[in-house]
């Protein structure tokens, strides 16, 4: 393979996260890389990819760097770049939990548990394993009997395991995510919770599914993960579909965005639920005059309400395929 992956984070105490993020720019365009960095001031945390060699210069130069001695990469190989442009952007924190006192992975954070560890932890009976990612990310790929709390966004997760502790007690509570970096936090907010026994999968899912001996064992589905490529496989010893067709409810683990620019939503769906739907999550969105699915394939607008006047009379989802998807 021509091109590299590179995917980490690193908490560190960075004083002037807008200056740097400049900086960072610069010194990632100079090396053709391209995808998402952003810096706070407890750190950084990104994804870029590139050519090997390119990737391997970014590489070296990060660790040999002052503010991140110790970080460490998790890498995939590809056939070309996983981003569209460079971005590197200061932000208030990398983690959001909206915490009147936030937690400080460096001060408190969950027992390091290497990928091994994990899978053997997972099967005992006093053992319950949270998903800290978003819902989305969950519903492609979960480890096999995970919990996954009820909510909108990252931040609100704290709230709910408040609401349901009954869950966690008296168990050992182990947490993941797809690289690490949540995990950090949340595992220490856990423990400042009184949860005493909590444990994290040390360098995330992205680590445990090219472990040689946990072999990404007791995951379904796909890993979500945050460049074009959208998701990428983890089981190395067998595959089960999780992801649900949001038209009809069919195994899928192709993800869309909502046509409608103005919802974007991500859904899971197939080439013909997409076309036959114009690629709308609802049918507001397939009506929409912004609706960006008609544009991108050339449908006619005779088409395009003919298609409109079809899916107005019928149950919008669930609805039989039929016709020349493509007009």
């Amino acid at each position: 393979m021509e091109y590299r992956i590179l995917l980490y984070y690193f908490y560190t105490d960075i004083s002037d996260p807008e200056g740097l993020s400049k900086e960072h720019l610069r010194i990632c365009k100079d090396m053709d890389l391209k995808g998402r960095i952003l810096i706070a001031n407890e750190g950084v945390n990104g994804t870029v990819s590139g050519t090997v060699e390119n990737t391997e210069k970014y590489r070296q130069y990060m660790e040999k760097h002052p503010l991140f001695k110790g970080i460490v990469f998790k890498e995939d190989e590809s056939e070309h770049h996983a981003f569209k442009k460079m971005h590197v952007r200061p932000r208030p924190e990398l983690v959001n939990l909206s915490l009147e006192d936030d937690v400080n992975p460096h001060e408190i954070t969950g027992e390091y548990l290497e990928p091994a560890d994990f899978y053997e932890q997972m099967q005992r009976e006093d053992t319950v394993v949270l998903d800290v990612r978003n819902t989305y990310e969950y519903d492609v790929g979960h480890f096999r009997g995970a919990i996954r709390p009820e909510v909108e966004t990252f931040r609100d997760t704290p709230e709910w395991v408040r609401n349901n502790r009954e869950l966690f007690e008296g168990k050992k509570v182990l947490t993941y995510c797809t690289g690490g970096i949540r995990c950090e936090k949340f595992s220490g907010w856990l423990k400042r919770e009184g949860f005493d026994d909590v444990g994290q999968l040390h360098g995330g899912i992205a680590t445990y599914g090219k472990d040689p001996v946990a072999k990404g064992q007791l995951w379904d589905g796909q890993m979500y993960v945050f460049d074009e490529r959208l998701t990428v496989p983890v089981n190395q010893v067998e595959h089960v579909i999780v992801g649900k067709d949001h038209y009809d409810n069919e195994p899928c683990e192709r993800y869309i965005n909502c046509s409608n620019p103005e919802c974007n939503a991500q859904i899971l769906a197939s080439e013909e639920n997409e076309a036959y739907h114009l690629g709308g999550c609802s049918m507001e969105c397939a009506e929409h005059p912004k609706n960006r699915y008609s544009v991108e394939h050339g449908l006619s607008k005779e088409f395009v309400e003919a298609r409109l006047s079809e899916l107005r009379h019928s149950d919008f989802r669930n609805t039989e395929m039929i016709g020349n998807y493509k007009g």
